[in-house]
């Protein structure tokens, strides 16, 4: 009996994922895995989350998933919501407070004594704010930064426009790109209030529109499958920041350095458009900037490279902390804002803001290579490419 039963388990799992929606809802899918095959479906459906729910970021430490409303600009406040998460993938409301305009994306840090924080890049709204943890029903934020700066080259940067949140990989900093001032906000984390200092910020060439980032370093554990080789664990520690910008469409990297001071110090070491030729086509843009292994994967918006379906890119990174571009494969759907790889590595989850879909695709943990589609899902009324409309983020509930 005890045979079968494993058996059963081989060839049987599931997964939860959370997507939101710009009409309003916030969507728990299951993804069935049986006997080779996969199944994606809607579990349940909420109206919740403000008018404009854009993003969503889970604490698995306390299984709380939070969610920013997009509502709203610098004079127009939105909201912030969260849910408890059930063994059963379930939600449930448990707070829901006022918040600055325009939140798009969040992060989760740390503080002293196990202190938790929510940090929320607000991209209308020209701020970013803080939140101490747990939330609660009429919380205020801990921590408002209001920036004001000068239009730039690009009609996207009549203000600033904070589009994402990138905690560091020793938890100490806080970075906040840009695209509307054309830098990449540092903040050294102040541990005993949860309060953000700023440090100087890393600057782009006018009309860059930095978008997306993310940190990866030789000291860190990594995730996916990525084993650091002897050779390279003998090396002094190596930390880099890897970004996209969405106006001036290059891929850079940085090499990071913890200074003295207390701030960090940048050092590009390339700058390149991650496309074949070296050039996006006319409209085409990159938008979110995940990693896995030793692989970077960057989703590219209107590109309709595949059948009119648009992209993600593979890039390949070496020890030395080179990236270089290996190959294209389909979103399989139109305008990749948001995408997410699962914890083992194996999957990944494409949310398609304009066709409104979740397509999951296969990856192969030890070459960093995208599979096929195995599964894909319509989830709610299609949006139209360049406004905020459609789908707008999706997660595993890992």
């Amino acid at each position: 009996m005890l045979g079968s039963l494993s058996l059963f388990a081989s060839l049987a799992s599931a997964a939860t994922l959370y997507a939101t929606h710009y009409s309003g809802s916030v969507y728990t899918l299951a993804l069935d895995h049986r006997n080779g095959n996969y199944n994606l479906s809607l579990a349940s459906a909420m109206t919740t989350c403000g008018g404009m729910p854009s993003w969503l970021t889970l604490d698995p430490s306390t299984r709380t998933l939070y969610c920013s409303d997009e509502t709203g600009d610098a004079t127009t406040n939105g909201t912030l919501s969260s849910y408890a998460v059930a063994g059963d993938g379930s939600l449930t409301q448990l707070a829901k407070v006022v918040d600055i305009g325009g939140g798009v994306h969040s992060v989760v840090y740390e503080g002293d004594h196990g202190a938790k924080y929510l940090a929320i890049a607000h991209y209308s709204g020209s701020a970013v704010s803080t939140f101490a943890l747990p939330l609660e029903s009429e919380d205020e934020p801990l921590q408002v930064l209001r920036y004001k700066t000068p239009p730039g080259p690009d009609p996207q940067q009549d203000s600033s426009h904070p589009h994402q949140i990138i905690l560091d990989p020793t938890g100490s900093f806080i970075l906040v790109p840009d695209l509307g001032a054309d830098e990449v906000r540092v903040y050294a984390i102040d541990k005993p209030s949860g309060q953000l200092n700023t440090c100087p910020s890393l600057n782009y060439t006018a009309g860059s529109g930095p978008r997306h980032g993310l940190f990866w370093s030789s000291h860190q554990p990594h995730r996916h499958g990525l084993r650091v080789q002897n050779s390279a664990a003998k090396r002094a520690p190596q930390t880099m920041l890897y970004t996209v910008s969405e106006l001036g469409h290059h891929f850079n990297a940085f090499a990071v350095s913890y200074l003295p001071s207390g701030c960090l110090g940048f050092r590009e070491t390339q700058a390149f458009v991650p496309y074949p030729g070296g050039e996006l086509p006319e409209g085409a843009t990159l938008a979110e900037l995940q990693h896995a292994g030793s692989n970077l994967y960057a989703s590219i918006r209107s590109d309709h490279a595949f059948s009119g379906n648009d992209s993600l890119a593979t890039l390949t990174r070496s020890t030395n902390g080179t990236v270089s571009f290996q190959e294209l494969t389909s979103a399989h759907g139109i305008v990749p804002r948001t995408f997410v790889i699962n914890k083992a590595g194996t999957l990944v989850a494409i949310g398609d803001q304009s066709s409104s879909n979740i397509a999951v695709g296969l990856r192969d943990p030890a070459s960093g290579k995208l599979g096929g589609q195995v599964a894909n899902i319509q989830v709610g009324e299609p949006g139209k490419p360049g406004t905020s409309t459609g789908l707008s983020r999706v997660i595993w509930a890992e």
